[in-house]
């Protein structure tokens, strides 16, 4: 039975205005969700301290525990936990609820958390927390003010903008999940020959065609990555964020249930308050690897943690890496801190938590499978180009019909565009910029790279308002061109400045096989290629755009 043509017309509105109005947050969402696929490269390449190969999980008495024990909250978090405790501050917190460590396949250097308990904290439960980062080849400390740009702030605006105050950026990134499913479920209706689709690009039939080509394409090319990550990002945030039913409706059960699992696998979430030591862990270690052998798995150690370290108590639980699957951290085999002892080995999952753990493993890819994690970043940035060739419709089939009517919609939203893709470019590489050109010893150093990004997107939004002007007539817009030149200037600079701030330039890093460097550098380069055809592209229309309308005052000159 055929779709009634109202019903298509009301798909296509929903389609059009829903994609308009929180196309700008999906777009900051797969283009930074695609540079994040790489994030620990990216890391390599704004701290060049890190530029060295990536490193097993190292032992535990000469590299992990003199680590740990000299890690104490930093004054801000001190601050910021004062305000929920009951009289002064401790000068020193001795209480270890946790020791942590966490490394990957990628990683050169080691994360380590360390969790306290906070005297007279009106949340006894609550801890405070100090972070820290090593070189695993010596424990050496690495200076925790640098701003790790992949990890740490490109990865963060894929899913929450950075936006921290109450969670609102996650929040605003989970509606605009929600409605990014319903334009591809109205986009399947409105395209009901998709296969059609796959094969339709006619870069020569006209601009509005062309574009409109364009955007179906990489709409349906990546169609099913589109559908599963938006999904899967929604699954992966819902229990945390969007309905915590365990520690609200269910709180008392989400105890219960706590107290039947320290029961069943003899991992206490309590402290006994009994002093105990802590046995040989670099033993518990291997022999974790052990197990793992003989079940036939990789024995790379990628999580590891000590919970209520000194207490009796007290337990070790080895956590297996997981880059030969594609669920995350798992197979752990905890002991008794005090003794060594075998306390519990996780049993296999069961069919639902293995639906889990594969749904949100597919999503965050910390697997060793370099193919496929191309293939992501692909699959975002075909999301990003279906989104920027969504706007350019948008405007390019309403720019003239506004003209004639006086309205400045069209000149409004392509502002915004211009804003949301080369802008989003250039805030990219003034990030990249500012963090090879400011001194390493900058006191809050990351907080004038964040200034750079946002001041570099804020100057491209002005820009694109300023030049706007000739969409009001129905002409284009001269920031696109303008901008595209500026990507391929500042991705070049990126290049130029890596060299000689570090002397890694590429025929170094090409020769060394040292691909984090030189693979972001490349990337640099082609993306300044790209942005420079592009602009000579827009320039050469521009100009025939001039042409044209000089011939057509000319005729009318001449019939006057």
């Amino acid at each position: 039975m055929p779709v009634a043509p109202g019903f298509r017309q009301a798909m296509a509105w929903l389609h059009t205005w829903f994609g308009l109005v929180l196309g700008f947050v999906l777009m900051a969402a797969f283009f930074f969700g695609a540079l994040s696929v790489f994030d620990r490269e990216i890391d390599r390449w704004s701290i060049p301290a890190t530029r060295f190969e990536a490193q097993p999980m190292p032992a535990f008495d000469t590299v992990l525990r003199p680590a740990f024990e000299r890690m104490q909250p930093v004054p801000a978090a001190v601050a910021a936990m004062s305000a929920r405790v009951d009289g002064p501050m401790p000068e020193r917190y001795e209480t270890v609820v946790s020791w942590s460590a966490y490394t990957t396949h990628r990683d050169p250097v080691l994360a380590l958390y360390a969790g306290y308990e906070v005297p007279n904290a009106k949340d006894p439960e609550e801890a405070i927390w100090a972070y820290g980062t090593i070189d695993p080849r010596d424990g050496t400390p690495l200076p925790d003010e640098r701003l790790k740009i992949g990890s740490g702030f490109f990865y963060p605006m894929h899913y929450s903008l950075t936006l921290d105050w109450k969670n609102l950026g996650i929040w605003i990134v989970g509606l605009s999940a929600l409605v990014m499913l319903a334009a591809l479920a109205s986009g399947v209706v409105m395209h009901r020959r998709l296969f059609r689709e796959l094969f339709t690009f006619r870069p020569g039939k006209g601009r509005l065609r062309s574009v409109l080509d364009l955007h179906n394409l990489t709409g349906v090319v990546a169609l099913p990555f589109h559908f599963f990550f938006a999904f899967t990002g929604l699954l992966i945030f819902a229990a945390a964020y969007y309905f915590p039913v365990g520690h609200t409706q269910l709180h008392d059960l989400h105890d219960l249930h706590a107290e039947v699992e320290a029961r069943e696998t003899g991992l206490p979430h309590q402290r006994a308050g009994v002093p105990a030591g802590l046995a040989d862990v670099d033993a518990m270690v291997a022999e974790a690897r052990r197990r793992w052998q003989a079940r036939g798995m990789a024995g790379e150690v990628g999580f590891l943690v000590l919970q209520h370290v000194g207490d009796a108590n007290g337990y070790v639980s080895v956590h297996r890496a997981g880059t030969d699957r594609i669920a995350l951290v798992g197979q752990g085999i905890h002991f008794r801190a005090a003794t060594g002892e075998v306390l519990h080995e996780d049993p296999p999952p069961t069919a639902v938590a293995r639906v889990s753990e594969f749904l949100t493993g597919l999503h965050l890819q910390h697997f060793r499978h370099w193919l496929l994690r191309w293939l992501y970043v692909f699959g975002g940035l075909s999301g990003a180009v279906c989104i920027a060739t969504g706007f350019v419709f948008f405007v390019e089939k309403r720019k003239r019909q506004h003209a004639k009517q006086g309205r400045q919609g069209a000149r409004v939203v392509d502002a915004l565009a211009v804003a949301a893709v080369t802008g989003t470019l250039l805030a990219t590489l003034g990030i990249l910029v500012a963090n090879r050109l400011l001194p390493d010893d900058l006191p809050a150093r990351g907080d004038w790279e964040r200034l750079a990004f946002w001041g570099s997107g804020l100057l491209a939004l002005l820009h694109a308002g300023w030049r706007s002007a000739p969409v009001a007539a129905g002409g284009p817009n001269p920031a696109w061109r303008e901008q595209c030149w500026a990507v391929a200037a500042m991705a070049i600079a990126a290049v130029l400045l890596n060299w000689a701030s570090t002397g890694d330039h590429l025929l170094r890093t090409l020769g060394t096989g040292y691909w984090p460097v030189a693979g972001l550098d490349l990337a640099l380069l082609a993306t300044a290629l790209l942005a420079a055809l592009a602009g000579r592209r827009l320039r050469r229309r521009a100009v025939s755009a001039g042409d044209a309308a000089t011939t057509a005052v000319g005729r009318e000159v001449a019939r006057a």
